[in-house]
């Protein structure tokens, strides 16, 4: 990995900057009154050195989990990077958010510290007091009292005995997915996976010291963590920092580090894309300058061509290049990044008649199939499509997309019991897709689809084809399965406006001929990177936990008998 050592301490190349950070560069958090907090890399190589000295006092050994649940800023930064310095494994969790569900938290923070076995659980002194209950065997302290070396900050016993993760010393990462197909598991991300991802994003992108990157993305896991925080400070790029809700409350402060203070470089999901485009009015672009902005890299779920149009339409007059928009397939048990665009390529779309997108099929084209993104050529790794018995498939077929290399993680911290699975070296993702010219397609997950009268429907199609018919694509999600024997699709609108019922009906109808379609009104429940929890949907609408919307469709109303809450759920 050239330009990318280590030093003379041998400590990984992803530390190298603590001991040599550059002057004048460093990370701006975003303040209130539209400030930048700005913390230079020689200030926070300083506060990273406490924190590994902290953990140490505190009798963190290599090998150990430490737990962050802190809000983006420079102490979970720090606190990041000092885990890996003191040889213990950082695991990011996500804190409760203002107004999620309490009892899901709960259920959610308990299962990921059972599954770290953390040593420390490091977080704000005001989250304390709620965090504390939740896992009573390992006690939150906050980053102050371990910085102060206070006595209360102890080491758990949990880890005790244990071997480090992986059996080969400490691993870079306890990294947990985000939980779109069920509960969320930890990724055991070893040194050598971490560094060659990092690596190969450095050099898809070009990526020099001085190239300044803007991020909104949580910082707890994939795309955000290792993409928009671990990537550049690795560079020590200078980057603006903001947390997701601001970006929600006010995208054009995001686009205005890149129209005015000089950004390059982004990533994040499609939906970014989306919500920039409707909330950000043309006149509110005058004086920004897009001309330097060089890549925005846009994944972590199936891409839709009118969101890229839309986005790039509105950015145009004021110097953007279609170009930059770069989209990717990643996941988290690749670490990160698996295949990407080149840039300057230009990104494009094919339509896929929608009889040949089942497992086994020669992908077919003509203008009346779904539009699907190509998500650019693998970075270090080596893709994949196989049959459902395991055996690969040659290009321009359907089938499950399989990664090997240097990327790949080491596993689970615990049973996975999910559609992505380990087998030897390689990653079986559980995600449909075809390749085409080198270029990987991506069509969703294979527990996200059904198969209705011999061919596949896919959730993420039916809900971008209800979002370009008109519903928002933040308050629609699908889920497929069977019921009573009976394929079913299943869509949630959360608070449905008049007619949508009746509209997403009729969209249905098109799209999911033999198949009993039911439209639900409920919160949709959602990942921390804003998936719908599919699979949780689907087990309440078997349970009856899911009302009705209006004007369901005369004459199809409920059988008579029991739910089967015992069928075939999707995936």
């Amino acid at each position: 990995m050239a330009g990318f050592g280590g030093d003379s301490r041998g400590r990984s190349p992803l530390l190298a900057w603590i001991g040599e950070p550059a002057d004048g560069r460093g990370i701006r958090f975003a303040a209130p009154g539209g400030e930048w907090d700005f913390w230079p890399y020689p200030r926070l190589a300083s506060l990273t050195e406490d924190v590994a000295a902290g953990l140490r006092r505190a009798g963190v050994e290599p090998g150990d989990v430490v737990c962050l649940v802190q809000r983006p800023g420079p102490g979970f930064v720090a606190a990041l990077f000092g885990a890996m310095l003191a040889g213990a494994t950082p695991a990011p969790i996500a804190p409760p958010a203002v107004f999620q569900d309490p009892g899901r938290y709960r259920e959610h923070y308990a299962g990921l510290v059972a599954t770290a076995r953390p040593a420390l659980v490091l977080t704000e002194p005001d989250l304390v007091p709620r965090l504390g209950p939740l896992a009573p065997g390992v006690p939150p302290a906050p980053l102050g009292d371990l910085l102060a070396g206070r006595p209360s900050v102890r080491r758990s016993p949990q880890r005790a005995g244990r071997e480090p993760y992986g059996g080969r010393g400490p691993d870079a990462l306890l990294q947990f997915t985000s939980g779109s197909s069920g509960r969320a598991r930890g990724v055991r991300v070893p040194y050598r996976a971490l560094e060659a991802n990092v690596a190969a994003i450095h050099a898809w992108l070009e990526w020099t010291p001085r190239d300044p990157v803007a991020s909104w993305l949580p910082v707890h896991h994939d795309m955000g963590l290792i993409g928009c925080l671990i990537c550049p400070v690795a560079r020590q790029s200078d980057l603006w920092s903001m947390p997701p809700e601001d970006f929600v409350r006010d995208p054009r402060r995001y686009l205005a580090c890149f129209g005015e203070l000089g950004a390059r470089l982004t990533a994040m999901p499609g939906f970014g894309l989306a919500h920039i485009a409707r909330k950000v009015p043309p006149a509110a672009l005058a004086g920004l300058d897009f001309r330097d902005w060089r890549a925005a890299i846009i994944g972590a779920e199936p891409l839709d061509p009118e969101a890229f149009e839309r986005f790039a339409a509105l950015l145009a007059p004021h110097g953007f290049a279609r170009e930059a928009l770069l989209p990717a397939y990643g996941l988290a048990e690749a670490t990160l990044a698996v295949t990407g665009l080149p840039l300057r390529e230009g990104w494009t779309s094919v339509r896929v008649l929608p009889g040949s997108l089942a497992p086994g099929s020669p992908v077919r084209l003509g203008p009346e199939g779904v539009p699907v993104m190509g998500c650019g050529r693998p970075l270090g790794v080596e893709v994949g499509i196989r049959a459902e018995d395991g055996t690969p498939i040659p290009g321009g077929t359907v089938g499950e997309i399989v990664v090997r290399g240097p990327s790949v993680a080491d596993g689970y911290a615990a049973e996975p019991g999910g559609s992505t699975r380990f087998d030897g070296d390689a990653l079986l993702t559980g995600d449909a897709g075809f390749l085409l010219e080198d270029r990987l397609y991506v069509l969703g997950r294979l527990g996200d689809g059904l198969k209705i009268r011999g061919r596949m429907v896919f959730a993420e199609d039916l809900e971008a084809e209800l979002a370009r018919a008109g519903v928002p694509a933040h308050r629609v999600a699908a889920a497929l399965g069977h019921r009573r024997a009976e394929p079913t699709v299943l869509l949630v609108l959360d608070r449905p406006r008049p007619g949508w019922p009746g509209l997403a009906r009729e969209v249905l109808r098109r799209r999911t001929e033999g198949a009993r379609v039911v439209v639900a009104a409920a919160p949709i429940p959602r990942t921390t990177s804003g998936k719908p929890r599919r699979r949780e949907l689907w087990h309440a609408f078997l349970s009856g936990g899911l009302g009705e919307a209006p004007h369901e469709d005369p004459g199809r109303g409920e059988r008579d008998g029991e739910d089967r809450t015992g069928e075939e759920v999707a995936g």
